[in-house]
């Protein structure tokens, strides 16, 4: 019988929702440094999750759940990145 294996789940902090790690997006607070994109999901610092859906990078960033989250300010330039990527993202499934 195969093993079957265990897909890591995270929530996004836009919609609260509980999807599996590879689809979110991952923002992370190094130690020392400014907030950024984690494009390989293994980065060390504080990270957060987020939908690569525009709908929920806005709840995120009118909520500030997204700074809740890294216990640090965002820079304006991170959301604008963050949205330029899922942007991509969505241009290139259609």
């Amino acid at each position: 019988m195969p093993n079957k294996r265990k897909i890591p789940m995270r929530m996004c902090v836009g919609c609260r929702e509980m999807k599996p790690k590879k689809e979110l997006l991952r923002v992370v607070k190094p130690a020392e440094g400014e907030c950024a994109i984690d494009r390989t999901g293994k980065a060390s610092g504080r990270g957060a999750y987020v939908c690569p859906c525009a709908e929920c990078l806005k709840k995120a960033q009118k909520s500030k759940a997204l700074e809740r989250a890294l216990e640090a300010k965002i820079a304006p330039e991170v959301f604008d990145t963050l949205a330029e990527q899922i942007a991509r993202t969505s241009a290139e499934e259609s």
